[in-house]
């Protein structure tokens, strides 16, 4: 196959796995299993020497970054709505897109990683509680972007910024917040799976969408 993207289960690769089924292309998945640091083999380091993911393998070119990857994906499949096509519509869309992935993202990294800030077990402890408190309140943002959706977030077609609301929201249980506190988001990642391309990706990574637990 000429496209080739490799993931992890509920990492933030699920958002091009996902646009990828959505836009009905033939690609080779290829799971990462992180807990097991797969990421730091020599061959995965030969393509991604940085060992995150995802990795998109177009015709033996190499993309990294999910903001660079997701706009390769709309450039290669015009068709699959990834994000708007033109005008404002696309420049709003980009600029949420990239405040998913420079702000939502980075801040879950504190909660889920803190050891990657700091070697101190205290430190990390107020990292992980500031750090969860502000994610509550980025998810917050996210609501206020599903309760204006039509259905979806960029119009009549599913994007890459719905398949992040998916990610970010199912995050939210790991940091101790409830999905259900966002009725609007929670909606909408709900329709979201319930699509059978998505679905696909949902169950090639075996993901359960609501991991709170009291």
């Amino acid at each position: 196959m000429s496209l080739k993207l490799f993931f992890a289960p509920g990492a933030c690769s699920f958002v091009p796995h996902a646009m990828l089924e959505l836009a009905g292309a033939e690609f080779e998945p290829t799971m990462v299993k992180l807990h097991k640091g797969e990421q730091r083999s020599a061959e995965y380091l030969a393509l991604n020497p940085r060992g995150q993911v995802p990795v998109l393998v177009d015709d033996g070119e190499v993309i990294t970054q999910i903001v660079a990857i997701l706009l390769h994906l709309d450039a290669k499949f015009p068709q699959a709505g990834i994000l708007p096509a033109s005008g404002l519509a696309r420049t709003r869309a980009l600029s949420t897109l990239a405040w998913m992935n420079n702000t939502v993202h980075p801040t879950f990294t504190h909660v889920f990683m803190p050891q990657k800030f700091t070697d101190d077990d205290e430190a990390q402890k107020a990292i992980r509680a500031h750090a969860a408190a502000t994610y509550r309140g980025l998810l917050g943002e996210i609501e206020a972007l599903a309760a204006q959706a039509s259905p979806w977030i960029t119009g009549d077609k599913p994007s890459a910024l719905d398949a992040y609301v998916l990610t970010l929201l199912r995050w939210g249980g790991y940091a101790g917040i409830n999905p259900e506190d966002f009725p609007a988001s929670w909606a909408l990642v709900q329709r979201l799976a319930a699509l059978p391309p998505v679905a696909r990706a949902i169950e090639r990574e075996r993901l359960q969408l609501n991991v709170y637990s009291q």
